[in-house]
């Protein structure tokens, strides 16, 4: 059920009521199967019974109507895979955020100063490292600056941890095991810290800005492993921005140790100068 919150222009919206916007602002009728969205709406008091559009949304569906730069960031954890990110506007700056389980996300008005630390917030950037254990596995990884390895060794090593049924299970050595037989080329050090990488991932996330006309949009993304007290791993193989069907089990998988402040740096980075922008702007 969508909602807001008019005292700090705030909204918790679905993507099925955003299409329904979609369709308002370009003087369509929704079809038939968003009109319980629109009913949903009409509800809450931000759209009419003929479809007018309620003034507390004029900030918010201008910047999604005519944005400048769209920031999104899909970070996958324990409870699965979420979409997060920004809308950029002339005016105004939308960030919002989704939750496990539930089907809305909530869009609040930022100060366009603060974008950099809003993207960082939405991957949880620690501003410190987390100090490792002084153990076998912490060494593994502490003396490794690269990994490369493919992806199908990679899915193989998943495959197995997900298959494990005995909760009494060692899943370094299961882990181990199967990344052995999928990687035969990757030796120790490596493997080892592949396998205590990949056993204390916190989150993977994937950070996309993209501007400009659709049919000649600029587009610039990182990809970046979480790994808890190992620390962030940028992966830059496959590099960024992935294509559908890019990538397959023979693709290289290159992991670069990195560290808060780089990562702070590649999301500033991400942003389009102003004459980006305008450029994208008179081609458009």
């Amino acid at each position: 059920m969508p909602s807001f919150d008019s005292s700090r222009g705030r909204f918790k919206f679905a993507e099925r009521h955003l299409a329904v916007f979609a369709h308002l602002l370009d003087k369509e009728t929704p079809p038939a199967e968003l009109h319980h969205s629109l009913g949903e709406l009409q509800q809450v008091g931000l759209v009419g019974p003929e479809g007018e559009l309620s003034p507390l949304l004029r900030e918010f569906l201008t910047a999604l109507a005519r944005p400048l730069v769209m920031i999104q960031a899909e970070v996958t954890g324990q409870h699965g895979s979420l979409a997060h990110g920004l809308v950029v506007g002339q005016d105004a700056v939308f960030s919002h955020d989704a939750w496990p389980g539930e089907e809305e996300s909530e869009y609040v008005p930022i100060e366009p100063g603060t974008l950099v630390w809003e993207m960082a917030r939405k991957v949880k950037l620690r501003r410190e490292e987390r100090a490792a254990a002084e153990d076998s596995a912490s060494a593994s990884v502490t003396s490794i600056t690269s990994i490369t390895s493919t992806m199908g060794a990679l899915d193989a090593l998943f495959a197995a941890l997900e298959g494990v049924t005995d909760e009494h299970a060692d899943l370094r050595d299961v882990a181990r095991t199967a990344l052995s037989a999928a990687a035969g080329d990757l030796a120790e050090p490596e493997l080892t810290a592949l396998v205590d990488l990949t056993l204390n991932l916190d989150a993977t996330w994937r950070m996309t800005t993209a501007w400009g006309a659709e049919n000649a949009q600029s587009v610039r993304s990182i990809a970046v492993w979480d790994c808890g007290v190992h620390g962030y791993w940028l992966r830059v193989q496959p590099e960024e921005p992935i294509q559908e069907g890019q990538v397959g089990p023979g693709s290289t998988l290159r992991l670069v140790r990195s560290s808060a402040g780089e990562v702070w740096d590649k999301l500033a980075d991400l942003l389009p100068e102003k004459d980006e922008l305008l450029a994208a702007a008179a081609s458009a």
